[in-house]
């Protein structure tokens, strides 16, 4: 057996390098990097031997923040959300069958858009959304009953933007405006 040298690099694992791409990915779609770029910088991260090399290719690109996707699943029950609760950039609720309650009322929201992503069984949906919100529904997709959401009639557009997709089944998502 042959012991490698006290001096060699560590191994890049499959995981750093899967990660690696996943963020020129990532910046490619946002447009922060050009095609061609993002083709050397594949490259240079699939044939690097050592971490120096992953992260020279990694260079220039925005740092991650963790924590911008949640979700919330369940099988069955009820879901809630409500209070001074942090919402995440992109949060992905999924339920076989209950009810979902969303009550972004009194919730730090921390990033100018949120999106809502909804893949929702049998079962009701309520979404509660600050009074200043500007709410998009444009991406949902309900098979059974049609969508309650009434634009409210003096709409001040300095509000977070609420945008819910995804899909309902059998149930009714209801949106409302906080009164306060």
């Amino acid at each position: 057996m042959t012991s490698l040298p006290e001096d060699s690099p560590p191994l890049i694992g499959e995981d750093d390098r899967d990660t690696a791409v996943q963020r020129l990915q990532g910046a490619y779609a946002e447009g922060l990097i050009s095609h061609e770029e993002l083709d050397e910088r594949l490259h240079q991260v699939l044939t690097a031997k050592a971490h120096s090399e992953l992260v020279s290719a990694l260079t220039s690109l925005p740092e991650e923040h963790p924590g911008t996707t949640s979700t919330i699943a369940a099988a069955s029950g009820r879901i809630q959300r409500r209070g001074a609760w942090r919402v995440p950039r992109i949060l992905k609720v999924e339920s076989a069958y209950g009810r979902v309650r969303l009550d972004l009322s009194r919730a730090i929201i921390e990033h100018p858009v949120v999106d809502i992503e909804l893949q929702l069984g049998t079962g009701g949906a309520r979404i509660t959304v600050p009074r200043d919100a500007v709410v998009d529904v444009g991406g949902l997709r309900t098979e059974w009953k049609d969508l309650r959401y009434k634009a409210p009639r003096r709409s001040r557009r300095d509000g977070p933007t609420i945008r819910i997709s995804g899909t309902m089944g059998f149930g009714r998502l209801k949106i409302r405006h906080a009164r306060r």
